[in-house]
């Protein structure tokens, strides 16, 4: 038995010692014509003078896959000297100035859209910069700026300015009101990156809401105006374990977001709020997707027609419509099957079949709201997707969501980019 381990051990030192003896001599980038080389040498794990590690380099691609900037990735190693290898990046790169646009109906004739113009590579090092313009009864605007790596291949910032005004849906113990709310706001955080899956977000955001009401039912103790300013503390932990090739994903992601808010008034109480998405991907055969998301999240348990999670269109059940009810908890659970029907140099097209279903905790009320039936909504449906697989984001989808739990509504949801 001691022979057995003696020679295991020794087998594990040769093959270290061999391993070590594979050098790095450089780094070579090819195919790339907007994205900086010493970008992609920067934020690559992979260096020179460090030992050749196979591991390394297929999470440097994974890495370079997840970058707008690259459609596609893979490497090569060819003998230099001796020992020493170069290492040299293949890069297939997207077109990444490109326009954003969602548009939002129901049968209830409710119509809504919001449109952008985003450039997701600024000076060939992954910077993403742009704004929108969204229609929703008012009008709205925004401008980001996000550089994850702009003092090194680990630490950056982000930028957020926005103007968003919207006509919201109050619900009251005598019905709804609708009132007109402004949200006018500008954030800052800093990005770090620990390692190939690990990264946070922190910061703060500095904002005024102003609520006006417009018409619908009233009540006492709910104010027809209120002007506030407040302060957003924010934290997010993304664990990142997605491969992706062109426009299919394996993989699972979960993305903590955790904000505490602090008003001005002291009539006002703090409140946090926090919520979780966990999201899956499995290919289903060659042509074949499965997609799933679940969000499950809780907030301070006010009883205010204010609560902070929605039931909306954009966000989570595809055909409910903008903004139907809101409260303080939530659990929704999206799942769809994409399979590819045309796939030909660089246009993609993907039928799409899914399940969205999701439950709220109302304001003030206790865990026991999640499963009562008018808390429930459940939408099947069906959709299709066209993809240029040389643009970055360049996904134009549109889905049909059909209620099957009562007093359901249906309708179609279209936009850019994969709904999740």
């Amino acid at each position: 038995m001691l022979r057995v381990w003696f020679k295991l051990i020794l087998f594990v030192s040769v093959c270290r010692v061999s391993a070590q003896n594979y050098i790095v001599e450089d780094v070579k980038v090819q195919g790339n014509t907007k994205m900086k080389a010493n970008f992609v040498r920067l934020i690559s794990d992979t260096k020179k003078g460090k030992v050749l590690d196979s591991v390394v380099l297929k999470q440097d691609i994974i890495r370079l896959k997840r970058l707008p900037g690259v459609s596609h990735a893979y490497f090569q190693v060819f003998k230099s000297h001796d020992n020493r290898y170069n290492v040299f990046y293949n890069i297939e790169e997207n077109f990444t100035i490109n326009p954003q646009l969602n548009i939002y109906t129901t049968n209830a004739d409710e119509f809504a859209f919001r449109a952008g113009l985003y450039e997701f590579n600024a000076l060939g090092r992954n910077i993403a910069v742009g704004g929108f313009y969204q229609q929703d009864v008012f009008d709205s605007f925004g401008f980001n700026i996000r550089a994850p790596f702009l003092f090194n291949n680990a630490f950056g910032v982000a930028l957020n300015y926005q103007d968003l005004t919207t006509q919201e849906p109050v619900f009251l113990p005598g019905g709804t009101a609708d009132y007109k709310y402004n949200n006018t706001s500008f954030e800052i955080l800093a990005l770090y990156e620990f390692n190939f899956k690990h990264r946070i977000e922190a910061g703060v955001t500095f904002f005024n809401e102003d609520y006006t009401y417009l018409f619908g039912a009233t009540a006492n103790d709910i104010p027809q105006a209120l002007n506030v300013d407040k302060l957003l503390y924010k934290l997010v932990y993304e664990y990142n374990a997605i491969d992706y090739y062109y426009q299919y994903a394996k993989g699972f992601r979960s993305v903590l977001n955790v904000q505490y808010v602090k008003a001005n008034d002291l009539t006002l109480p703090d409140f946090t709020i926090w919520w979780n998405d966990f999201q899956y991907f499995s290919r289903i055969g060659t042509k074949g997707n499965w997609a799933n998301r679940l969000r499950i999240g809780l907030a301070t348990n006010a009883n205010s027609p204010f609560a902070p999670f929605s039931v909306d269109n954009n966000l989570n059940v595809r055909g409910v419509g903008n903004t139907i009810d809101r409260g303080t908890g939530v659990v929704v659970l999206n799942t769809e099957y994409r399979h590819t029907l045309f796939d030909k140099k660089s246009i993609v097209i993907q039928s799409n079949a899914f399940i969205d279903a999701g439950s709220w905790r109302n304001p003030g009320g206790d865990f026991g709201d999640f499963s009562k039936n008018q808390n429930l909504r459940i939408y099947p449906g069906i959709g299709f997707r066209v993809t240029h697989k040389k643009i970055f984001n360049a996904t134009f989808r549109v889905d049909y969501g059909y209620g099957i739990t009562p007093n359901s509504t249906s309708g179609f949801v279209f936009g850019v980019g994969q709904y999740f």
